[in-house]
C-alpha cells in the first residue's frame, strides 16, 4: 500500500519536474534521496577508492553527520518516495538503523534501499534486522531492500573487492537474508554486479549464478570513474559496444525470468530493462539520450552534509553544505547556486548512465516510461 502510494505521489509529481527542469518554476522537493551515511569502507575495490579519503585525511572520519545532525536536516524536508542509502559501506555506521528509521519517520519513503559489501556477514545481517525493526516501529508496510554485491563467483569476486574470503561470507549473508524474507514480507533480497573491464566477460556465469540461487531481483550498473570513488582515469569502464552487447545478453535472462516475480520485484526489473536499453546509447554518443533531472528529482547527500546534485558530478558541482546552512534543506535546495548547477546540468554538458538517476529520468520520459508499463504487463 505505501509503494502505491508512493508511484502516485511520484506520478502526480511528473509534470512539476519537468517544468522544473526548463526553469520554469522552482525546483519542488525530491522524489529520491541518496544519502551516503558513511566514507569508512572495508573492501579495497578494483573499481573504487573512495576507502583511501580517510587514509589521506583520518580528520574527516570524525566529521560525519551525527544523528542528531540527520534529525535537524530530515526534518526540514518533505516526504519522498526512495530513501537510498549509500556509502562506504553503510553497515560499519552503528547507528544505521537509527538514520533509517528517522527517515521513516520524517521522509515517509514508500522505500528504504541499502547496498552492502557483506564482508562483515554477522554485522550485516544484525544490522538488516535493527533497520526492519526501527522500520516496523516508524513505518509499517515500507519496503526494504538490501542488495549485497557480487563481482564474481569465488576467488574472482575476492580478487576484484580487494578483500580475502568476502565471497563466502557473501554467501552466508543470502542464505541469512532469505531467511529473514520469508519472516519479513517487506524484506527483498536483491544482488548487484559492477561491470567492468574485470569481469565484463563473466557476467553471464555471475548472472547464471544468481538466478539460480532463487533471488527476486538482480541488477548491474557499469563500472563509472567518478569523482565520489576516486577514480577518475583509472581504465575500468568497459566500452559502450562491449556494455550494450552484454546488456542484450542481460536483459534477456532477466525477461525469461521475470514472471516468476513478486509484485515490487517486477516492477523494478521492468524499468531496468529500460535502463539497460539506454544506458550503451548514453555511453556511445555521450550525450543526455533522456533529459537528466538530477539536481531536480534526486538529490545526494554526502556523510559531510554537502548536497550534489548526484554522485557523478560530486565535487566538481555541489549545491552547498547542510550544516553552513543551519540543516535547513530548502536554504541549499532553492539557493542560486543550486540553480547555477540545474542550469549546467540543462544545457547538457554533462552526460553519464548514473542507474539511480536513470530511473528518475525514464519515469519522466513519456515514451520511456510507456515502455516500462509495456514490460510489467506484457513480458
Amino acid at each position: 500500500m505505501r509503494a502505491a502510494a508512493g508511484l502516485c505521489r511520484l506520478a502526480s509529481g511528473i509534470a512539476r519536474y519537468r517544468l522544473a527542469r526548463l526553469g520554469i518554476i522552482r525546483a519542488p522537493h525530491p522524489v529520491t534521496l541518496t544519502f551516503s551515511v558513511t566514507n569508512m569502507c572495508n573492501s579495497r575495490c578494483r573499481t573504487c577508492k573512495i576507502w583511501r579519503l580517510y587514509q589521506k585525511h583520518p580528520e574527516r572520519a570524525e566529521d560525519e553527520l551525527t544523528v542528531a545532525e540527520i534529525e535537524r536536516i530530515f526534518r526540514s524536508m518533505r516526504p519522498l518516495f526512495f530513501f537510498n542509502v549509500s556509502g562506504g559501506e553503510p553497515f560499519l555506521r552503528d547507528d544505521i538503523h537509527e538514520i533509517v528509521g528517522l527517515a521513516c519517520r520524517h521522509l515517509r519513503p514508500a522505500i528504504v534501499h541499502i547496498p552492502t559489501n557483506a564482508i562483515d556477514s554477522d554485522r550485516t545481517v544484525e544490522g538488516v534486522g535493527r533497520c526492519l525493526e526501527a522500520i516496523s516501529r516508524e513505518a509499517p508496510g515500507t519496503a526494504f531492500t538490501v542488495k549485497p554485491s557480487i563481482d564474481g563467483i569465488g576467488k574472482e569476486h575476492d580478487r576484484i573487492r580487494g578483500a580475502k574470503g568476502n565471497f563466502d561470507s557473501l554467501m552466508r549473508t543470502i542464505e541469512a537474508l532469505r531467511r529473514l524474507s520469508n519472516a519479513h514480507l517487506n524484506l527483498h533480497l536483491e544482488l548487484g554486479t559492477v561491470v567492468s573491464k574485470m569481469n565484463m566477460h563473466s557476467l553471464s556465469d555471475i548472472a547464471s549464478f544468481v538466478h539460480n540461487l532463487g533471488v527476486q531481483s538482480y541488477r548491474n550498473e557499469i563500472a563509472e570513474q567518478r569523482s565520489e570513488f576516486f577514480n577518475v582515469g583509472d581504465s575500468i569502464t568497459p566500452t559502450a559496444e562491449e556494455y550494450e552487447r552484454l546488456m542484450h545478453d542481460f536483459s534477456a535472462t532477466i525477461r525469461d525470468n521475470l514472471k516468476n516475480k513478486r509484485t515490487l520485484a517486477r516492477m523494478t526489473e521492468s524499468l531496468r530493462l529500460v535502463y539497460y536499453q539506454y544506458a550503451p546509447r548514453i555511453l556511445r554518443e555521450n550525450r543526455q539520450v533522456l533529459p537528466c533531472y538530477a539536481g531536480t528529482s534526486n538529490v545526494h547527500m554526502t556523510p559531510h552534509g554537502d548536497l550534489w546534485p548526484c554522485c557523478t558530478l560530486g565535487y566538481e558541482k555541489p549545491m552547498g553544505n547542510l550544516r553552513e546552512a543551519g540543516y535547513d534543506f530548502n536554504a541549499v535546495w532553492r539557493s542560486h547556486r543550486a540553480n547555477t548547477v540545474r542550469k549546467y546540468i540543462r544545457s547538457k554538458k554533462c552526460a553519464c548512465p548514473l542507474a539511480n538517476q536513470a530511473y528518475s529520468n525514464i519515469a519522466c520520459n513519456f515514451k520511456a516510461a510507456l515502455q516500462v508499463i509495456w514490460n510489467v504487463l506484457f513480458t
